[in-house]
């Protein structure tokens, strides 16, 4: 017995110090910062149930390979959990990494969940939350707005950044209910969360019809509806917390739609699964 809880012993501590023993590339900037009293803008990349160790390497040999990241701009993949220990060995240090999802709970006897406080402690600086996909399920119950924000609440405490997902299906967009979609999946973070937690949070909306589909709203679309939130933001938050808070869109961002999207003034970022 003593034996084994010395071993065990051992491999905890080695795991405890797994994040401090990583050696990660050194990245590199290029251009200016984000302005004083601008939004400095948001990347992310979701990878969603994709990918082998193969092909996780081959990527994150792109991103080194890749040159220096615009220094107005902040680049975080979005990765499956089994791969998070490869990206935080190898990736260049200046993409942060994030989950794509976090458990309600704390340590303990919940089988099968990673916690916020795990992530951290592996050195994961982001996690994904409320995307439509899990709202939605997939075989199994969806996850709904009130325990996203428990979630979120709780990934926030742990000193995670949480990216928020919302968005319309297709009829709801067509039925003009856009809005009151958005703002009934935002309503119970606006009431857990402090005006502190949200300088951590950003929010991402993607519009589910345009998620894989290869349909994308335009930018004057989409730069309406980031205005919508925005304000209603201000309305049930806080105009401080509205002119702060980064709002990425996810409706099939890529090359050729990128330049147009980032133009518009509340489009502050993408989160893109399919470019």
């Amino acid at each position: 017995l003593c034996s084994l809880h010395s071993s065990f012993l051992s491999t905890s501590i080695s795991i405890m110090a797994f994040a401090d023993s990583c050696s990660r590339p050194a990245g590199a900037s290029k251009g200016s910062d984000a302005a004083e009293g601008t939004r400095k803008y948001l990347l992310g990349g979701n990878w969603k149930a994709n990918g082998t160790v193969a092909s996780c390497e081959k990527i994150i040999a792109e991103f080194n390979g890749a040159g220096p990241i615009p220094a107005n701009a902040e680049a975080v993949v979005g990765v499956p959990f089994i791969h998070i220990p490869i990206c935080l060995q190898s990736l260049r240090s200046d993409v942060e990494i994030a989950a794509q999802n976090c458990s309600l709970t704390g340590t303990g006897a919940y089988t099968g969940e990673t916690c916020a406080s795990q992530l951290k402690d592996m050195g994961v600086t982001w996690v994904i939350l409320g995307h439509s996909e899990r709202r939605e399920g997939f075989g199994m119950a969806g996850e709904d707005s009130e325990l996203v924000a428990k979630k979120t609440k709780m990934a926030l405490s742990e000193g995670l950044k949480v990216m928020i997902c919302i968005g319309e299906k297709k009829e709801e967009r067509e039925a003009g209910t856009t809005m009151d979609v958005c703002a009934e999946q935002l309503k119970p973070c606006a009431e857990i969360l402090s005006k502190e937690d949200w300088a951590n949070v950003s929010i991402a909306y993607e519009p589910v019809w345009a998620i894989g589909t290869g349909l994308t709203a335009t930018p004057e679309m989409a730069q309406e509806t980031h205005a919508n939130i925005r304000q209603w933001v201000a309305d049930n938050v806080g105009a401080d917390v509205a002119a702060a808070v980064r709002i990425q869109y996810g409706g099939s961002m890529k090359g050729a739609n990128a330049e147009g999207l980032l133009a518009q003034p509340d489009i502050d970022g993408g989160l893109i699964g399919g470019a």
